[in-house]
Parts: C-alpha cells; sequence; structure tokens
C-alpha cells in the first residue's frame, strides 16, 4: 500500500459520523441537515434536457481528453462574458470531471517531491482536499491562518520566507469555504509579487463564484491577472465547477483555465489518468455555460435565504453576510467550551443542537488543523444554506431558541 495513504486525516463527515454516534435526536422535529454543502435546488431543465438529447450516439466512442471544441469554445465565452477575460480555447482551457478532481489531480501534476522541503500552502480553515492532495504528492501543507479581524482574509506577509522559498504550489478558495469571504485586488497583486519572486504555482479555487449577495460579482484569479497585466496568467490557473452555479453536483463537470504551460503539463497527466469527460456530459455543460437565467435564477434563491436567515442569527450568534458563497460561517458562545468533557465548544455545540433540536452543522475545527498553537476553526460552526428557503428558516429558528435556552 502507498505508506501516504496513512498520513491522510478522517474526512470531516467521518468525524461528524462518529461524533453524533450515540447522539439520539428528538423525534417530534423533522432532521434538518445544514451540514453539507450540496446544492438542494433543482437541476436545470435545459441541462437535463441537453444531457438527454445526447445519449443518442454520445456513449459510443471514447472521449479525448482535451475536451470538443464547442465546450472549450463555451468556457472561454463564459470566461469573457463573466470576467472581461480572454483565454485561448485551445491552449489555455481543460474540461475537468468537477474542480474536486481537478484541484487533487494538479497537484500530483505541479508537485516535485524529489526537491527537499517540496511545501503546498493553503488557508487554514481550508477545504480537505488541498490537505490530502498535497500529502499524496509528497509535499507538507503549510497551514495559514485566516483572521477574524481581516474578514477571514490571510496575512500572507506573515508566511515565513523559508515557507516561501520552499513552496511549490499555493491553493487560495475565492469565495472561500468556509468563510465566503472574497480576495480583492491587492491581495491577488501580493500573491503575485510572491509567485514571482519564488516560482510557485497558485491553483485558485472559484466553485463559489456565481452565488453572492451585493451587486458586484466576486473577482477571479484571471481576472485579476488581466487587470494587473498578467495577460499571459504565468504560474496561475482557476478551478471552477457547475456544481454550485448549476445545481448540477452530480454531473461532474467543471473546467481549468490559465497558464498554457501549465495547462499542456495537466493535460498530459490527465491522458495518462483517465480524465476524459464522457461526450453526453460535455454537450450538457455547453448549455449550461451558454445561459445565465438559471444562474441568476439559483442566485435570486440563495439572496433571499441569506435575508432572511442571518438576521434571525446575528443576536444570538456571532454571525454576518458572507460575501458569497452559500455557507454561514458563525461563532458559538463560548459557554460551550465546558460542557461536554473531552469535546471543544463547537463540537458540543453541534450534539447538543442535534440532540435538542434535530439540526445538524458542522463543527468548524472539523474544517480546520492546529497549527502553531491554534486552530482558527475552533469555536465556529458552518452552515450551509441549501435547502429550500423554508426549510432554511425552520432551521434558523430552532438553532436561535436552542442557544437563548442553552448559552
Amino acid at each position: 500500500m502507498n505508506p501516504k495513504l496513512a498520513l491522510l486525516q478522517p474526512y470531516p463527515f467521518e468525524r461528524l459520523r462518529n461524533l453524533f454516534a450515540d447522539v439520539r435526536p428528538v423525534t417530534d422535529l423533522p432532521p434538518i441537515s445544514l451540514g453539507i454543502g450540496e446544492p438542494k435546488h433543482p437541476t436545470p431543465e435545459l441541462l437535463k434536457a441537453a444531457l438527454a438529447g445526447a445519449l443518442d450516439g454520445g456513449l459510443s466512442a471514447y472521449p479525448a481528453t482535451s475536451g470538443e471544441p464547442a465546450l472549450r469554445r463555451a468556457c472561454a465565452e463564459w470566461l469573457l462574458r463573466r470576467y472581461d477575460v480572454k483565454a485561448d480555447p485551445a491552449t489555455q482551457i481543460l474540461p475537468v470531471n468537477g474542480s474536486r478532481e481537478a484541484l487533487f489531480a494538479f497537484a500530483q501534476t505541479v508537485i516535485d517531491p524529489t526537491r527537499p522541503g517540496a511545501t503546498v500552502v493553503f488557508p487554514n480553515p481550508f477545504y480537505q482536499i488541498y490537505e490530502g492532495a498535497s500529502l499524496l504528492a509528497g509535499a507538507q501543507p503549510w497551514y495559514a491562518p485566516s483572521d477574524p479581524a481581516r474578514n477571514f482574509g490571510i496575512d500572507w506577509h506573515s508566511v515565513p520566507e523559508e515557507v516561501w522559498a520552499n513552496t511549490q504550489l499555493l491553493f487560495v478558495c475565492s469565495p472561500g469555504n468556509p468563510t465566503g469571504a472574497v480576495m480583492p485586488l491587492a491581495e491577488w497583486k501580493t500573491l503575485f509579487e510572491l509567485s514571482d519572486r519564488f516560482g510557485f504555482v497558485i491553483a485558485s479555487d472559484e466553485c463559489y463564484s456565481e452565488i453572492y449577495f451585493r451587486d458586484e460579482a466576486p473577482l477571479g484569479g484571471l481576472e485579476a491577472a488581466s487587470r494587473l497585466g498578467r495577460a499571459d496568467f504565468r504560474r496561475l490557473m482557476m478551478f471552477t465547477s457547475l456544481s454550485k452555479r448549476s445545481n448540477a453536483p452530480g454531473l461532474r463537470s467543471g473546467f481549468v483555465a490559465g497558464d498554457a504551460e501549465l495547462v499542456k503539463a495537466f493535460l498530459l497527466y490527465r491522458t495518462y489518468h483517465g480524465g476524459a469527460m464522457s461526450p453526453a456530459v460535455q454537450r450538457a455543460s455547453v448549455a449550461a455555460w451558454n445561459d445565465e437565467k438559471h444562474v441568476e435564477h439559483n442566485r435570486h434563491q440563495y439572496r433571499e435565504k441569506f435575508a432572511r436567515v442571518t438576521p434571525m442569527l446575528e443576536p444570538v450568534l456571532d454571525v454576518r453576510l458572507p460575501d458569497a458563497s452559500f455557507y454561514l460561517w458563525a461563532g458559538v458562545p463560548g459557554s460551550f467550551a465546558s460542557r461536554v468533557p473531552g469535546l471543544s465548544a463547537d463540537e458540543a455545540f453541534a450534539r447538543e443542537l442535534l440532540a435538542q433540536y434535530n439540526v445538524t452543522v458542522l463543527p468548524g475545527s472539523y474544517l480546520a488543523r492546529e497549527a502553531r498553537g491554534l486552530n482558527p476553526g475552533a469555536g465556529r460552526v458552518r452552515m450551509a444554506l441549501v435547502a429550500e428557503t423554508e426549510e432554511c428558516v425552520e432551521a434558523a429558528d430552532r438553532i436561535a431558541d436552542f442557544v437563548r435556552k442553552n448559552a
């Protein structure tokens, strides 16, 4: 067996199952889960119709790993509409089977484990794939803590120079999971300068980019590069997906775009890895990327949910409307820290909430690692507002009542 598998930590939802193993929720309230970030809005009919229409003859040949030209063009056209960014469909865009698969595979492509001290830097808390991908590629993770006082941004200058000197890859997530924070242009400028100085690659995870609550859409990595005169996107790759944008997590469809040399290397890796996308999925993806009406409707639903739920929770929890994404990143009352021996405040909060009100949330400490004496997720919980509006409102009402009676 690959000995690096032993380095992997239990996935957050495995830890959650263990936390809840002996919990017996009340039976007079129906269960509501805010624990998993899985979109629950209906998949748009245009996407389903395109998928069904492509089945006749669409499964009779092996697909090319590089994808059909029509799909790469649709992705390029979307980048132009959404970000005013020009990318060459032939050399700077590659379809992938969802951003999760691509983020993992990309680390295997760019990491050179033979270099002493190979390091991957990423935010803390973080999407757990970043850590697993780093470890299995033979690199050492370095956890950069987010700062609540900076809207959960990161002071990249606080990363020691000796860490940057060994860094080969930087994962960033904007809008962030779980914080919902969006990186401003000044932060991108800092990262590009550090990349130029130390030579590391930036992987920009942007799967939540189309769920936002203000008039201005979140800034993307390629957009930031273009604004800063880096039209070649050197050492930069962005990752996006239809899962959240189009409520199609089961389709497993997305694309990467950026530095042509990185795309070329990634294509080579994926050709051997077997990362080609089904022709039927490709044609459904073309329909999805070419349509914005369903995306606007989806965003409207999330805006309505957050507009109703956030004011209900603000009086009882440390929580505020995020920049984007479909998560609330809420601080729990400190009184929960000593409620259950051996459990952190966020774990105790999640257990008692499930037991008393049959609502599931995810402890924030499960999405982070203790580094330099601090777990920046401790004392917080992540709430995924993915269910229908009335169910989310009901959950918020229960949570507010729970805190008032238990804090």
